[in-house]
């Protein structure tokens, strides 16, 4: 075998297995299940409520004065 095919077949074999590896770490993430409302109010009395913040009017400059 020339050396081209031998990339060509490793380059399909490494395509082929980062398809499947993808394929199967989606599906296991689709099967998790909704946070129930208990963690929901845990969680949202927690970090906050889910509301946007307020716009910044006049903002604050980013980089520093020196």
């Amino acid at each position: 075998m020339s050396r081209a095919v031998v990339i060509a077949v490793l380059a399909l074999v490494a395509a082929f297995s980062s398809a499947a590896t993808v394929l199967i770490v989606n599906s296991k993430e689709s099967n998790k299940p909704a946070l129930t409302e208990e963690q929901r109010t845990v969680r949202e009395k927690f970090f906050g409520s889910n509301m946007e913040p307020p716009p910044i009017k006049d903002g604050q400059e980013m980089r520093p004065r020196w």
